[in-house]
């Protein structure tokens, strides 16, 4: 698409907004409600599509993509009308007679620019907060994703006229294109450099921008962790979609008294999910393209490798590595490795573990397996992440009751359920001044008897 369409439809999407068309409560339901009948009529097809893109099943299609996706309709449908409810607030008495209030209005023409790794979730997601919220939108998928995103693209002309809802396909050229133009918000999910270059666009115009980012999140494992269970959720998190997934546990934090103990739990957890050969399991995803698997490969350091370490080239799949005895100066943590290799550190001290963690930039998530409510209290007061889980990984983000996001180098702001509704609204502050009476207190001439009344009301 040329910079001059978009230009074209980010006009109609304009006059479409003005005229007031995404406004009311019954609008913006039909919105949601169509888009959800939608979707459940095409499971079928982005399961395929994902399949093609990414190798996922379409059991693991369903539980992390699909299903999220039609349970964050589902919600926004049954509280959309309480999310547009003004909320009476308390009026100084200094302002007496007046009501104040708050009030959600949109923010009108919004951008929002997905990934590749959960391209059904991470741009149907924020696109239902955005029609809750009353905006028109133009969706951009990853060209990385091809198939998913023809997929979505058929969904969403189904769903809506362009100057409502528009999808431009395409690559680096229409990213630049798209970052432009003038919009009232942007949201994007991505990686932590695209996200610097959308934010760079967007104080061109002083453009509100949600960016979720990602990060080296770390997985704290404490001596009084159930070695067994963490083993079985940490490597649910870490491999799930062939460890393409921006909250994986990018690294263990491992208490060293526990360490050995742990990677044979972990080795034994592997063999038990994605069988003696993960290579050969049809629900084992893989890598997305030659160029990120390469770059994954290149990670790898056979002489630290416990488990697995081998890849498909022809497949684009590698086997969940596990690597030990790593350092902070081994290549595999200098980088997010947003791919299926653990490596696994040690301490002894929990507070130089806390102040190793802390010294880095902010991670997108952060767990830690620990029975000591000490040590979890710790964790927590200290460390500075996005969103987590205690004895558990990346189920936190699989609620519409709690928000997601980043914090400092792993983004800024949130989405889901009530969050994601202000996330694409502006709240107006409003002051309903009744004229039944005017205090006079604020008005020249001003004298002593006023002065006191003023000191009285503020203070």
């Amino acid at each position: 698409m040329t910079e001059l369409e978009i230009q074209t439809i980010l006009k109609r999407q304009r006059e479409y907004f003005a005229a007031g068309h995404t406004l009311s409560a019954e609008a913006r339901l039909a919105a949601l409600k169509k888009l959800k009948a939608a979707l459940q009529s095409h499971e079928a097809d982005l399961a395929r599509a994902l399949q093609q893109d990414l190798g996922k099943s379409a059991y693991e299609s369903y539980m992390c993509e699909t299903g999220l996706t039609l349970s964050e309709a589902t919600w926004m449908i049954r509280h959309l009308r309480s999310l547009m409810k003004e909320r009476t607030v308390p009026t100084p008495l200094s302002q007496f007679a007046a009501r104040s209030f708050r009030a959600p209005s949109p923010y009108g023409n919004v951008l929002i620019m997905s990934p590749w790794n959960y391209p059904v979730l991470l741009t149907l997601d924020p696109l239902i907060d955005a029609l809750a919220a009353g905006n028109t939108a133009i969706v951009k998928p990853s060209a990385y994703s091809p198939a998913t995103a023809a997929v979505l693209t058929q969904i969403l002309e189904e769903c809506f006229p362009p100057e409502y809802v528009c999808v431009v396909t395409g690559g680096r050229a229409e990213n630049q294109a798209l970052l432009r133009q003038k919009f009232d918000m942007i949201f994007f999910t991505g990686s932590k450099a695209v996200g610097k270059e959308v934010l760079r666009c967007a104080a061109e115009y002083l453009t509100p921008a949600v960016l979720e980012l990602g990060g080296k999140s770390p997985c704290i494992v404490e001596r009084s962790a159930k070695i067994r269970l963490a083993a079985k959720r940490i490597v649910f998190g870490k491999y799930l979609n062939c460890g393409q997934t921006c909250v994986a546990p990018d690294y263990i934090l491992c208490d060293a008294s526990v360490r050995d103990e742990l990677i044979a739990a972990l080795q034994e957890e592997i063999k038990v999910q994605f069988g003696a050969d993960p290579l050969q399991n049809p629900a084992y995803g893989k890598i997305i393209n030659e160029k990120h698997y390469h770059r994954l490969m290149g990670l790898i350091d056979p002489a630290k490798v416990v488990c697995g370490g081998t890849g498909d080239e022809a497949a684009q799949r590698i086997a969940p590595t596990i690597m030990k005895d790593v350092t902070w100066d081994d290549a595999v943590m200098g980088e997010e490795i947003f791919g299926p290799i653990l490596p696994i550190l040690t301490y002894t001290d929990l507070d130089e573990a806390v102040a190793e963690i802390e010294a880095r930039p902010h991670p997108l998530a952060l767990y830690l397996f620990s029975e000591d409510k000490a040590v979890q209290r710790k964790v927590l007061d200290r460390c500075h992440f996005g969103g987590g889980c205690l004895n558990d990984t990346i189920i936190h983000l699989a609620t519409s009751a709690m928000p997601f996001g980043g914090v400092g180098e792993s983004g800024m702001g949130g989405y889901h359920g009530k969050t994601g509704f202000e996330a694409f609204s502006h709240l107006r502050s409003i002051v309903d001044k009744k004229t039944w009476l005017d205090m006079p207190v604020r008005y020249q001439p001003y004298g002593k008897a006023k002065e006191k009344m003023l000191r009285f009301f503020l203070k």
